[in-house]
């Protein structure tokens, strides 16, 4: 530019030269290519030996959608005759490339998502407890940026429904569409790259007043959120060399260091809006629709039938409900490690028994379920608490407890006549009253006594009470003359002398 200008002011070539300090012949050259309308620095194109392939080149390339590869193409006109090197081949190759995709990239538009409008969630992997595999269920709203991980044992349509409904009701409301990827317990199966949707799922979404909708495949745009948390997620939970977290221990940690990261991601500002998600909640959450009183019903899981032994079965396992649900229909489903029991009323839904994973052929039974005059609630197996079945049975049991004690222990013994001795005991008790010979028959189920007048020797005792201090054997004086007799028990001799005098 100064030597076209110090032509501008002299007019001369020479003069122009010694203004700009260079040859009058460089001057001359400038100013000619000025006068063509050429760039200063633009040179004309040369001639090359690839000017002749350049046509096939850009055929190659538009045919594979600006995917083929530079050595393919310089293999396919070596075959035809070009004698040039590969580096020139592959300079040509990626300037045809860079023609066809100036005009078939894909433009992006920036979403800019609505408050109250979009939820995204989608799965990852979670840490391993006891050498089981966990999985996060990762959901954000998209315009708060509010984030809730879920731990679960596996990605069954029960437990994604669960994930939903307790998501909807951690964010306080159901927005009007859920962005999810295309798996099987939301998308049955493609037409025409059309999803189709499982029923189950759309009955949910219509249950909570939501739309389920799924990603393009390979569409950033509608994809980028949902991994971009579940990234993040396995990041901060999943034990690694990187971020050095010790393995957990069971379900429960898991479940808290869920919770705990939930509650510093959305504490904190968000890089890309500069704004706090809890705080943004606040403001989004007056746009989302209200949810329903209970959870959807296929949250609960699968339905099972309680037996008439106050039990279901489940995975082979056999476990135990109250017993005041006997043959009804409850619903089943894995939370971690443990089976939650859930029955549905008229006033919602209610938990009535949670149990750890049982085995099969080792039910999981609960004491408390069964009524306590229950036999199965007995310590000694085939034990049996007395019922009067006529009216003479019936007026011994009415006597106390003691009456009940005697019974099952002179049943046990073998005694003989049971019944005219509870006849006598009926009597003594208008004549001495119910509590005195309650205690009498206590005291001999105590001592075994079901003899023919060991009750009436009781009782006698009792009304006449102690005529004087108890009688008790010092260690100084015993019956027993002595062991040495017992001294060469077993020897030879003794057994000898022993067959002998028995033969």
């Amino acid at each position: 530019m100064e030597i076209l200008e110090a032509f501008d002011l002299t007019g001369s070539l020479r003069g122009a030269a010694a203004l700009a300090g260079c040859d009058h012949k460089t001057v001359a050259h400038y100013v000619a290519l000025r006068d063509a309308g050429q760039a200063p620095g633009e040179t004309a194109p040369r001639a090359m030996l690839l000017d002749e392939y350049a046509g096939k080149i850009e055929e190659l390339v538009d045919r594979s959608e600006g995917k083929i590869r530079a050595d393919v193409v310089h293999e396919k006109l070596v075959a035809m005759g070009f004698g040039g090197s590969e580096r020139t081949t592959r300079r040509a190759v990626a300037r045809a490339r860079k023609r066809w995709w100036s005009g078939h990239r894909r433009v992006f538009r920036p979403w800019c998502p609505e408050p109250g409008l979009w939820l995204q969630f989608d799965w990852g992997d979670g840490p391993k407890i006891n050498g089981r595999k966990t999985l996060l269920f990762c959901a954000w709203l998209a315009w708060s940026r509010f984030r809730v991980v879920v731990p679960v044992w596996d990605r069954t349509l029960p437990t994604l429904l669960g994930c939903l409904d307790a998501t909807l009701r951690a964010i306080g409301g159901a927005p009007t569409y859920a962005l999810t990827d295309n798996e099987k317990t939301v998308t049955v199966e493609h037409i025409a790259r059309v999803p189709v949707r499982h029923p189950d799922v759309v009955a949910a979404g219509r249950y909570y007043g939501m739309t389920i909708r799924t990603c393009v495949p390979a569409d950033p745009q509608s994809k980028g959120g949902a991994e971009a948390t579940v990234r993040i997620a396995k990041a901060d939970l999943v034990p690694t060399s990187a971020n050095l977290l010790p393995d957990y221990g069971s379900f429960a940690e898991l479940e808290s260091a869920c919770a705990v990261f939930c509650t510093e991601v959305n504490a904190r500002e968000h890089r890309a809006t500069g704004r706090i998600p809890v705080e943004e909640l606040a403001h989004e959450r007056q746009r989302l629709h209200s949810l329903p009183a209970q959870p959807v019903t296929v949250a609960f899981g699968q339905t099972r039938r309680v037996g008439w032994d106050a039990t279901i079965s489940v995975d082979g396992a056999r476990y135990s409900v109250p017993h005041q649900h006997v043959d009804e229909r409850v619903w089943v489903r894995w939370a971690g490690d443990e089976l939650v029991v859930t029955i549905i009323e008229p006033a919602g839904a209610r938990e009535i028994a949670r149990h750890p994973r049982g085995q099969r052929g080792r039910p999981s039974i609960i004491d408390a379920h069964y009524p306590p005059d229950h036999p199965g609630r007995r310590a000694v197996p085939g034990d049996r608490t007395p019922r009067a079945a006529n009216p003479a049975e019936e007026a011994f049991l009415a006597i106390g407890d003691g009456a009940k004690a005697w019974l099952v222990e002179a049943a046990a013994t073998g005694a003989s006549r049971v019944r005219s001795k509870m006849a006598e005991a009926v009597t003594f008790a208008k004549l001495h009253g119910s509590a005195a010979v309650d205690q009498a028959l206590g005291t001999a189920a105590l001592a075994g006594r079901f003899a023919d007048r060991d009750l009436a020797s009781i009782l006698a005792h009792q009304q006449a009470g102690p005529t004087g201090p108890a009688t008790r054997a010092s260690e100084t004086h015993s019956l027993q003359p002595g062991t040495a007799g017992w001294a060469g028990f077993g020897s030879t001799s003794s057994t000898t002398s022993s067959g002998g005098d028995h033969s």
